[in-house]
């Protein structure tokens, strides 16, 4: 870890279609090998499919995010010779983060022909708050809530 310095955030630019920052996040996340092309592709494919059910895809992606985003974590500390599940709280940045990689990951995981139908069907999942997304997050939850008598250990 530096301990002089703090690494600098980048400046991210908006997406050309939605002017969002976080939808240039999702997109870099998602893109593998440096195809950007394609992971743009997939992403804008399945913003028009939620077009098609309805929705807004843009309050639908942020709604998706929203539920996706982690409150607590718990992270391994040792204390006298014993690991301790100890829960902390997380930082605004990590919980996008690992919002965007949990859904990205989810959606690779489904059942679906493309790319694009995957990544529609978990955005949608999780804007209803239901999907892997959503279990996942819940999960880490439930470790953090029965990990609580550890919280002392914090610092």
């Amino acid at each position: 870890m530096a301990r002089r310095h703090v690494a600098q955030k980048r400046e991210i630019l908006p997406d050309p279609v939605y002017k969002e920052e976080v939808i240039t996040k999702f997109i870099n996340s998602m893109m593998i090998d440096g195809k950007k092309a394609a992971a743009e592709k997939a992403f804008y494919g399945a913003m028009e499919e939620i077009k098609a059910t309805g929705a807004d895809p843009v309050e639908t992606f942020k709604t998706a995010l929203d539920n996706a985003k982690p409150l607590l974590e718990v992270k391994s500390r040792r204390v006298g010779g014993s690991n301790y599940q100890v829960p902390i709280e997380i930082r605004p940045e990590r919980r996008q983060a690992l919002a965007l990689r949990w859904l990205i990951e989810f959606a690779r995981k489904r059942s679906g022909k493309s790319m694009v139908e995957r990544l529609a069907g978990e955005l949608l999942d999780a804007a209803n708050k239901r999907g892997a997304t959503i279990k996942r997050r819940e999960d880490v939850h439930k470790m953090a809530e029965a990990n609580k008598a550890f919280a002392h250990y914090r610092w």
